[in-house]
This record gives structure tokens, sequence and C-alpha cells, in this order.
């Protein structure tokens, strides 16, 4: 394909005629119309169609805009990564995915440290299920990954868990919510308004087993794989919800809620996950240093 033919094809569409592309390309009308006509006869469909005195796209031109509207976004995508000013340092580029069960509280505190090295650093954030995070860092797409579990070596993925710590879990409501709550922790969650972790996370299989040991039957309301739509859920009194009891103060003063009760028995353990056996990269080095000594430290 002559991406040539693609640019002017693609300034026509956006212009609405040829008149006025060749007015932004500086070139004729009778150049742009010969050029499009090229285009056509090698992919055999016509790409416009006369509509009084402008052109509309037909149903082949509508396709064939589309992927040039990602041809060129994705040329401008890497005009900005590679080409730098005259003396201008690159910046770190750091990639890393965030498994939406995971806190955003918990998540920025972990991050933090990588945006404080020396090295001017460009972070990209991806969230998303673990699995699909985990698909992205073997194809090299991510540096690191975030998540509330360990990889599993059954899932047949070549990557290393690095622990950074565990917290306990705290339960917190809306002080509305709070004055209904009737009798001592834990029994006070018995048949109370419940907001918990989807299926899928290790939180919950815990927080199941300890409902079961004590007896409790809370009222589920909702089940959420997002923690921070859980968490707004909480803050307007629909039910109890649990959080990592290392950020208990700062989820407190960030919703409003205020804290029920607090058990070691349920246990949120975080790792950083990589390709690499030996940490290297400066950012995830700092994620792992901080994590350790400081947020996980107590």
């Amino acid at each position: 394909m002559n991406f040539k033919h693609l640019k002017y094809f693609w300034t026509v569409a956006k212009a609405g005629g040829v008149v006025r592309a060749g007015e932004q390309l500086h070139t004729t009308p009778q150049t742009l119309s010969g050029q499009i006509k090229q285009l056509e006869q090698w992919l055999g469909h016509d790409l416009f169609r006369k509509r009084g005195r402008g052109l509309e796209l037909t149903s082949e031109g509508r396709i064939a805009l589309g992927y040039a509207e990602q041809i060129f976004a994705l040329g401008d995508a890497l005009e900005k990564s590679v080409r730098l000013s005259r003396g201008q340092a690159r910046p770190l580029e750091f990639r890393v995915g965030i498994a939406d069960s995971v806190a955003k509280p918990v998540a920025y505190h972990l991050l933090e440290p990588a945006l404080g090295l020396a090295d001017r650093v460009h972070m990209i954030c991806h969230e998303g299920k673990f699995p699909e995070l985990l698909a992205q860092l073997t194809l090299h797409r991510l540096d690191l990954v975030i998540a509330d579990e360990p990889v599993s070596r059954k899932v047949g993925v070549k990557a290393f868990n690095h622990a950074l710590g565990t917290s306990a879990m705290s339960f917190f409501c809306a002080p509305s919510l709070a004055q209904q709550l009737q009798g001592p922790f834990p029994q006070c969650l018995h048949g109370a308004p419940m907001l918990i972790q989807g299926p899928m996370s290790s939180v919950r299989q815990q927080l199941d087993h300890w409902f079961n040991k004590y007896q409790l039957q809370p009222h589920i309301v909702g089940e959420f794989d997002d923690s921070a739509l859980m968490n707004a859920f909480g803050r307007e009194g629909r039910g109890v919800f649990t959080s990592p009891s290392v950020l208990e103060d700062e989820t407190v003063a960030q919703f409003g809620v205020q804290v029920v009760g607090k058990t070691s028995e349920l246990v949120e353990e975080f790792f950083a996950i990589s390709v690499e056996r030996r940490i290297t990269h400066p950012c995830v080095s700092a994620i792992t240093r901080a994590a350790r000594a400081e947020l996980f430290a107590q």
C-alpha cells in the first residue's frame, strides 16, 4: 500500500472535499483525485461517492477511514515517543498493570516511590483483570504487575513474585449505618448489609471462611471486582465493607466512614510480579524497597 495515497484519502475524508483538502496539503484537487483513484483501484472499491457538490464515504470508505485513523494516530505516537529535542534526555518509561482487586490508595502508595527517582520517569498505568495483565506482562508490554495474589505455577506463565508486604483487614461503614449495628464486633455483622469482593478475589475466599467460623450471615448487598466502586457504595451507607488496615486512617478520612472493627485473621497480601527473577528495573526496585521498609513495615 502507498501510504501517501492513504494520507490523501484521510485528509479528504476529514476535510469533507478535495478542494479544502488540497488547500491543507498545498496541492491541486486534480492531483488528490488521481491519487485517491489509485488507492481505490488498489483496494478494489470506491471510497467516495458524489453527494450534491460534495463527497461522502461509501461503506468501504468508512472502514478504510477507521484504519487510517489508527495508522496515523500510531504514527503520531511513534514520533512523540522517539523524537527528542537536541540535548533532551529520554524519560525512563515504566509500564505497570494494576489488578482491579487492589485498593486504589494501596496502588498509589506502592507506585509513588517510582516517581521519586532522580531520573525522569514516564509512568503508564493499566488496570484490568489479573490474568489479562499477566498475558501483557509475558508479551513484554508491561514491566510490572501489582496484584493481591501471587502467580501460580499452574498458570504456566514465566514470571516471578516479589512479595511487598501484608496487611490485616478492617471493616468500615458510614456513621448512619454504624448506628444500626447491634452488638460487639464481629457479631454486629450478622444480618447487616455487606459489600464484599468478587468471588475470584483472594480476600473473598478468606472472608467466606471467616463468616462461617463465627457463624455470621450478613446480608450481601453487592459483590465487586473493583475495590474503588465497593468503597464508593460503602461511603453512601449501602453496606459494611473491608479495606486493608494499613490504610485505615486514610480510608476514614477519604470516605467519611468509621471503623467497625478489624481482624488479623483476614490478611491481604501484595505482590510485584515481573519477568525478572532479580530486579533490575529502577522503578521496580524503588517500589519493592519502599513497600518493605515503609508501607508494610509495621
